[in-house]
């Protein structure tokens, strides 16, 4: 089978080698040229791309499975596999790995060079204009004008493409309420890391703001400052003097960016719109507009990036789709409706986890008390964990996305009474919202003066 990929990121780039295996020949299109000559890569439209990730354990698992030699690859660039800590007596088997430290420059640089080097497949340079079609189905795409014929064309262009955009029913969704600004920095030699409470890093969430610590691969992390997106009095955390000011209040992100533990990589990078949406294969009738064109990865769903969903869901997403295509070769339709019908019972759930657990934090953000008139959010059962560890064993699975966010609602009713006695999360050492916005207003008109 033919097959044209649109968008060269990571899940254009991992379903199309995954095609190109089983035999289809398989061209990716993208306008982006890849890295420079002298090792930059601005890759331009893409927000994301220069702010921290998270690679969850199935992001791994992927890789394992279809691309064995990338898995090696990114552990030879120096990414820096997460793993449990081992108790006492360790564990005594073969090591779980939970998920990867590495920035996404990082993890595309790998990715990119081995599809330029796949066999049955090219990486081509070009804009997508629009999709061929034919006796109601896909004929292959026009590409700077200039149309090129396939059996299957795969939108893997992301959140802000247009392809077909129109063909299906309209997006659920919106802005998340949240806006981040982050700064990458790099440890200083023979420097160790600072303090992580989680897997993915340091986590400390104040009523108003968050902090976060991503470390990444070849001793580079990023420090994080999330905020409501309507909370002004902290635009100013864009400002490279401002963040810094912030960073040296807030005990976690001193520790870390502490010029005896670690220097400026990057400039203070200001997050794009973030947002929680979810758009399906299907059109206004609910049915397949157009057989032979699919969309994969962030044209499904985007969710708030702080927990590092986005490359998980995507590429579950992808094994899902080889593994109907597998199934449908010549019913490409079918294909379609029975992958549309996967993502709404396993991707979906993951937006509207966001969505009501963004909506809930904004609200108390804002001032708002724990509500106990209307289901808990995921992150207040999370967090009531805490106050009665016997929960944390059925909330692991969640964590680690191997189980749907509905798997909460057993540990509901317990967490219930936990805020019904009175209990909070305890919030960390650090300057209040307020003392925040203090703090950057005073060095904001301080860099005006």
């Amino acid at each position: 089978m033919r097959v044209v990929v649109v968008g060269a990121g990571p899940t254009g780039l991992f379903t199309a080698m995954a095609l190109a295996r089983r035999g289809h020949g398989v061209t990716v299109v993208d306008r982006d040229a890849g890295p420079q000559p002298d090792g930059s890569w601005p890759r331009r439209g893409v927000m994301q791309f220069h702010h921290p990730h998270a690679f969850r354990a199935q992001v791994v698992e992927a890789l394992q499975a279809e691309l064995p030699e990338v898995w090696g690859d990114l552990l030879a660039a120096g990414a820096q596999p997460m793993t449990p800590p081992a108790g006492p007596n360790g564990s005594g088997g073969p090591v779980q790995v939970m998920g990867i430290r590495c920035r996404r420059l990082t993890f595309e640089r790998v990715l990119r060079a081995a599809a330029e080097r796949e066999p049955g497949m090219a990486v081509r340079v070009g804009h997508v204009d629009d999709v061929c079609t034919g006796h109601g189905r896909t004929t292959g795409v026009r590409v700077d004008g200039i149309p090129f014929d396939a059996d299957l064309v795969v939108a893997a262009s992301g959140r802000a493409g247009r392809l077909g955009r129109d063909l299906r029913a309209p997006a659920r969704g919106g802005d998340c309420g949240i806006a981040y600004v982050s700064r990458q920095y790099r440890l200083n030699p023979d420097a160790v890391p600072g303090p992580m409470n989680s897997p993915l890093g340091q986590i400390d969430l104040y009523p108003g703001y968050q902090a976060i610590v991503f470390p990444h691969d070849d001793g580079i992390f990023s420090a994080v400052i999330t905020r409501s997106s309507d909370d002004g009095a902290l635009t100013a955390l864009r400002s490279t003097e401002v963040f810094e000011a912030a960073a040296r209040a807030i005990p976690a992100l001193a520790d870390w960016t502490d010029p005896a533990r670690a220097r400026p990589y990057t400039p203070v990078l200001p997050g794009g719109r973030l947002l929680n949406t979810f758009q399906g294969q299907l059109d206004g009738d609910g049915a397949v507009a157009l057989p032979g064109l699919v969309f994969v990865g962030d044209s499904v769903c985007t969710t708030n990036p702080v927990v590092g969903r986005g490359v998980t869901t995507s590429l579950l997403q992808a094994g899902e789709l080889l593994r109907l295509v597998e199934e449908h070769p010549h019913d490409l339709a079918a294909a379609t409706l029975a992958f549309d019908g996967w993502c709404t019972d396993n991707i979906a759930p993951w937006y509207h986890d966001h969505v009501a657990w963004d909506a809930d934090l904004g609200r108390r953000w804002a001032g708002g008390d724990v509500d106990l008139g209307r289901p808990l959010p995921s992150d207040l059962i999370v967090a009531a964990t805490a106050a009665d560890p016997s929960l944390f064993p059925l909330v692991v699975p969640y964590l680690g996305m191997r189980a749907l966010p509905d798997s909460l609602d057993a540990v509901q009713p317990r967490a219930r009474e936990i805020y019904a006695g009175g209990w909070r999360p305890p919030v960390p050492d650090g300057p209040t919202r307020d003392e925040l916005a203090e703090l950057v207003g005073a060095r904001a008109a301080a860099g005006r003066s």
